[in-house]
């Protein structure tokens, strides 16, 4: 008997009640004000196999990862080939450029291309809070899957457009359809991951903004070599963005609702999955919309500080995505060797999101530190173009292009950081909406920065103005690190009971509900 009970040691029992992969959404309501995976997790801790563990993880790695990198680079993709279609005769077949006579002498004027840029996130702001409900109430695979298939044939009804205000629509359009992808992501990652390994895999598929720009300007530079057919060149760019897109819709519909029905996984790795994130107290899932977690989360200034942060950080993105190419042209550069030097930001923006989400997850409280160290290139950059010679071919510019690249490591710390230290499904919801929110600011602020009338003087407004929002988030960033720090030193001082602590844990509680909650810096 004692041999028996020694070899059940260490061992995860699985629940009798272990939901089939459709089930869950039943046994959600059910059990409406606990999280998912109190349906096959006991109410104390049970003691898992590390290396059981190791297999779990991995096997959730490589069934998520690359599936996020291709469905976010493809939302990045699709938005940075605006940047590559205006090289492409976009401007002059819709009438995007007007020529402004009130100036003298005349300029060009890109104020449409500016508001072509922007709607896409005014359509992202009108879908983000009717598809982020439909995440968090409904099945999370078929809800991707429907959405993404329409966001692909939206996608490719761009090659039908004829008129500056036909993409106006289109471009609306086709930002509410993609905001379901970010949103989405940062909960999933949030489900599956323990607060310790949400930093290293958010890098993971944010690090897609970088792959993608790499990998759309290949494509968009072998779309450059066409001089014939009965399209345009920026049209076929946007049938294979959509057709790709439409591809990956198919395969979002096995994804599953959470790690408690996880259909790649088997019965005892579900337990397992669920189980070890007992310990960060984050929860897994919730179907219920909780009115008491939205009045919180309003309520709480460390969301607004992320947010404001986002905000700021991503007025590069809005600049870049929507302009990049045009803004390297003027350094005196071709239409391919523009598409060509997106090239280099791109492997920055690669490198460096991998590297500190590497050494966040390695390094105990070191993202906010980390931020503060990666604004500064992307001021110096700003402060490189706008200062230097822009004669023809100029070297300094382009240097200081490929710099601001680090706006990525600073935006996947952003998302990190804040959605590791929220609890209670709700509020991550309403978090990941409020992240996303300051996203579609921050991209619509960017374009506006542009004045065509300015060119002379180097767009003073986009740099002055990208190098005040990237002083701001530092401000912001010292400003949240001390609020965390002394929030987890008041709650180090409250007595800590491990039984207690166990029972919490799958109680769908807020971060500021569960006294054993601790945030990370």
């Amino acid at each position: 008997m004692d041999e028996e009970k020694q070899a059940d040691k260490g061992r995860v029992p699985v629940s009798t009640t272990n939901p089939r992969p459709d089930d869950e959404d039943h046994l959600s309501l059910r059990s409406c004000e606990k999280d998912a995976a109190a349906a096959i997790a006991p109410e104390h801790a049970l003691e898992v196999d590390k290396e059981a563990e190791r297999r779990v993880l991995r096997k959730i790695d490589l069934f998520l990862i690359p599936w996020m990198w291709i469905g976010y680079g493809l939302v990045y993709y699709d938005k940075a080939i605006l940047g590559s279609a205006v090289l492409f005769g976009m401007t002059k077949d819709l009438g995007l450029t007007v020529l402004d006579r009130t100036t003298a002498p005349p300029t060009t004027s890109t104020e449409r291309l500016s508001w072509a840029t922007s709607l896409f996130y005014f359509g992202m702001l009108a879908g983000l809070y009717p598809l982020t409900f439909l995440l968090q109430r409904f099945n999370i695979g078929r809800v991707l899957g429907g959405v993404v298939i329409i966001w692909g044939l939206v996608a490719m009804l761009t090659a039908t457009v004829t008129s500056w205000r036909g993409l106006f629509a289109q471009r609306f359009f086709l930002g509410f359809v993609e905001s379901i992808i970010p949103t989405g992501f940062m909960c999933i990652v949030s489900g599956y991951y323990t607060q310790q390994e949400q930093a290293l895999r958010q890098s993971w598929w944010f690090s897609s903004t970088g792959g993608w720009t790499i990998i759309g300007g290949a494509l968009n530079y072998g779309f450059a070599q066409i001089t014939g057919g009965s399209l345009k060149r920026w049209q076929y760019i946007y049938l294979l963005a959509g057709a790709l897109t439409v591809l990956f819709g198919c395969l979002c519909f096995v994804i599953p609702n959470s790690a408690v029905s996880a259909w790649f996984l088997s019965p005892e790795e579900r337990v397992i999955a669920v189980e070890r994130l007992r310990k960060g107290q984050t929860g897994v899932r919730c179907q219920v919309l909780k009115q008491s977690q939205l009045r919180e989360a309003v309520l709480d200034l460390k969301i607004w500080l992320v947010a404001f942060m986002m905000a700021g950080a991503y007025t590069v993105n809005g600049a870049v995505s929507g302009f990049g190419p045009l803004i390297v042209s003027t350094f005196g550069y071709t239409t391919l060797d523009s598409i060509l030097l997106q090239f280099p930001l791109g492997a920055i923006v690669f490198v460096f999101i991998l590297l500190t989400g590497y050494l966040s997850s390695r390094i105990p409280n070191i993202r906010l530190i980390l931020l503060i160290l990666c604004c500064l290139p992307v001021i110096a950059g700003c402060a490189m173009i706008w200062k230097s010679s822009w004669y023809h071919r100029a070297p300094t510019p382009v240097a200081g292009y490929t710099i601001i690249g680090f706006f990525g490591p600073v935006v996947s710390l952003v998302i990190s950081i804040g959605m590791a230290n929220v609890a209670g499904a709700t509020k991550k919801s309403f978090t990941a909406a409020a992240i996303f929110v300051a996203y579609c600011v921050g991209n619509i602020v960017g374009p506006q920065l542009i004045k065509t009338q300015t060119l002379k003087r180097h767009y003073p407004e986009l740099w002055l103005g990208l190098i005040i929002c990237y002083c701001i988030v530092i401000i912001l960033a010292v400003v949240l690190y001390v609020y965390l720090r002394r929030e987890n030193q008041k709650r180090d001082n409250l007595p800590q009971d491990e039984a207690e602590r166990d029972s919490l844990a799958f109680k769908d509680l807020t971060d500021k509900e569960n006294p054993y909650f601790r945030y990370v810096l």
